[in-house]
């Protein structure tokens, strides 16, 4: 089973994210949960998101505590939240950004894991003329995890969104799946 925790902001589409990861999974025959972690927050609030993927039925019911993979979608979490809590040594941080891993790394403090980074605000930006950056992490989860294919995510996209934004999406998708960095 691969856990999963979506760091970021209300309104930015963090459980949005995690359903479509979900949904791509089912499009290949996987058992999935996905489900967010907050209360009466206001837009901007700091929330979590949580997608399980699995070959088996899954039977927890909880928060994700030990996450597999943790993605950032708004970087100015890095120094809000604790956003590698519970990450194992052998987990791996996906975070929303230009710089490179190696610079995360140094500023959270970190010696073990696999870091990545991708540009998904400039991505957003550029395709979508909007800094709405759920669909290139999403891109960018599927490629550094592999669990799910491309393919799967571009018609999980494409059953949430309808026309231009649609294939709007697909492009920032597919963008962050390419631009996606590690050390």
């Amino acid at each position: 089973m691969l856990e999963v925790r979506w760091h970021g902001r209300g309104g930015q589409g963090a459980w949005t994210a995690s359903e479509l990861l979900a949904r791509a999974a089912i499009n290949e025959g996987k058992y999935i949960q996905s489900f967010p972690e907050f209360g009466p927050e206001r837009m901007g609030a700091p929330i979590r998101a949580f997608t399980r993927i699995s070959d088996e039925p899954i039977k927890m019911h909880c928060a994700v505590y030990t996450p597999d993979v943790v993605a950032v979608i708004d970087p100015s979490l890095l120094k809000a939240v604790p956003v590698t809590e519970g990450l194992n040594d052998e987990g791996i941080l996906i975070v929303n950004s230009k710089e490179k891993p190696a610079e995360i790394r140094e500023m959270l403090k970190i010696e073990k894991r696999e870091i990545w980074t991708v540009p998904a605000t400039e991505i957003a930006i550029k395709l979508l003329n909007r800094p709405i950056t759920n669909t290139a992490m999403l891109g960018a989860v599927a490629r550094v995890t592999r669990i799910v294919g491309l393919e799967s995510v571009e018609k999980a996209v494409s059953k949430r969104f309808s026309g231009s934004i649609a294939e709007k999406n697909i492009g920032v998708t597919k963008e962050a799946y390419k631009e996606v960095r590690s050390e």
